[in-house]
């Protein structure tokens, strides 16, 4: 019985110790807090695009992403068929687009409308002229709509 005692009285003093432990580790969070917040240093790994550069400074900072590839499409026009019409298709089969003949032409990168145009032949190769240029304020627009 007396080992059973002991056991008993040795418990509250561990948890007399935690007790201690704890108080310490909030006594000590209490004075980082209480201390003047020493000042914050960013690295200057990465330049911030807010600070106020001299425009070669700029030039210089888009050379790095002057090299990305991105892909390029326009398109024609849009339809919609069903699987059969599909299968159907053959050599010489006409589909019919939603656009008008003389309308321009879409013109994407990477999935986004950036610009309109008209189709043209240059040294027997199809190309585009860009007729209308997409702001970003109206591309901002039209994901509102």
């Amino acid at each position: 019985m007396a080992k059973d005692t002991e056991s008993f009285v040795s418990a509250p003093a561990d948890d007399d110790a935690t007790d201690d432990d704890w108080a310490a580790a909030m006594a000590e969070q209490a004075l980082a807090d209480a201390a003047p917040a020493a000042e914050v240093q960013r690295a200057n790994i990465f330049p911030s695009f807010g600070e106020q550069t001299s425009q070669g400074t700029l030039l210089n900072e888009l050379d790095m992403i002057l090299d990305i590839p991105v892909q390029m499409s326009v398109e024609l026009g849009r339809t919609r068929i069903t699987i059969k019409n599909l299968l159907q298709l053959a050599h010489g089969s006409v589909v019919e687009l939603d656009a008008m003949a003389g309308e321009p032409l879409n013109v994407f990168v990477n999935g986004t409308l950036i610009a309109q145009g008209e189709v043209v032949v240059v040294n027997d190769k199809f190309g585009i002229r860009l007729t209308d240029i997409v702001t970003p304020a109206e591309r901002a627009r039209k994901i509102g709509h």
